[in-house]
């Protein structure tokens, strides 16, 4: 039976490539010359950290690093943005998460997405996936479709295709 997996997929790669050149422009930009900004990549909890001195530095450090990531073809939908937090004197920091893996919520929207559309294709959860099958191939790529025009907020992507 012909079947695909739904699922988030970040190169976690380019992601680090992202974080390292923007600390490189944050080292030389004029603007950022004496400050405490820098962002920091930690690949095994997924998630990127930027540290500044305000709220505004912040931002113009996460707004170079979504250039950079951009630039990497890394998609932005990725980053799931934290609040910024004190972390002592008049320093402050922002966790970004990095998405990977469908969470609980997507799935079922994804699984009762698929069931209201009247397609004659199964979804079924598995794990941080989703496995979508059906007994034409023409029915898998109008599922596809589907979920590229309906999801917009997570950028999903479809993989293990077998016929």
């Amino acid at each position: 039976m012909p079947s695909f997996d739904t699922k988030l997929d970040p190169n976690l790669d380019s992601v680090g490539n992202a974080v390292d050149t923007t600390g490189k422009e944050i080292g030389t930009r004029f603007d950022f010359k004496g400050t405490s900004a820098a962002v920091e990549f930690n690949k095994k909890d997924k998630q990127v950290i930027i540290f500044g001195d305000s709220d505004f530095q912040i931002d113009q450090v996460r707004d170079v690093l979504y250039n950079k990531l951009t630039k990497q073809k890394v998609d932005i939908r990725f980053m799931d943005v934290g609040k910024v937090e004190k972390i002592g004197g008049d320093k402050v920091k922002q966790v970004i998460k990095i998405k990977a893996g469908i969470e609980a919520e997507l799935a079922k929207k994804i699984t009762k997405l698929i069931k209201d559309s009247k397609l004659k294709v199964n979804a079924s959860i598995q794990g941080e996936e989703v496995r979508i099958q059906g007994a034409k191939r023409d029915d898998l790529q109008a599922a596809m479709a589907l979920m590229k025009k309906e999801i917009t907020d997570a950028p999903l992507s479809f993989d293990n295709f077998r016929d």
